[in-house]
């Protein structure tokens, strides 16, 4: 059975830092290029970053670069999505996505193609 769970979200004060992660199981992790993605209540759907297959690539969002980092360890087959200098307008619930690929497509912060997704993880930045 195919599974992606994230977790790390929480209430964060603005400037704080959270540490997302996303453990996969029941597919070949190391296949698949893996996403972050979040929406916030009343928008849509937005791509804050993505990492290839080995994790030699990865793809930023502009209004999150310079603050999020995306990592991977492929052994223990969970991605990372270290969140700092949080802004209330990072609230939003977050998921993570695999897309069968070595590497993020072009259009990666769409979102379309992902062959799996989790279930999400709220994150609330507030004082």
């Amino acid at each position: 059975q195919v599974q992606l769970v994230e977790s790390g979200g929480g209430l964060v004060q603005p400037g704080g830092s959270l540490r997302l992660s996303c453990a996969a199981s029941g597919f070949t992790f190391d296949y698949y290029a893996i996403g972050w993605f979040r929406q916030a209540p009343g928008k849509e759907r937005e791509g804050v970053s993505c990492i290839s297959s080995i994790g030699g690539s990865t793809n930023y969002a502009d209004s999150v670069k310079g603050r999020f980092t995306i990592t991977r360890d492929n052994a223990k087959t969970t991605a990372y999505l270290q969140m700092n200098s949080l802004k209330p307008e990072d609230t939003a619930v977050y998921y993570c996505a695999a897309d069968l690929a070595a590497r993020c497509g072009s259009s990666w912060y769409l979102g379309y193609g992902m062959d799996y997704w989790g279930k999400g993880t709220l994150v609330t930045v507030s004082s």
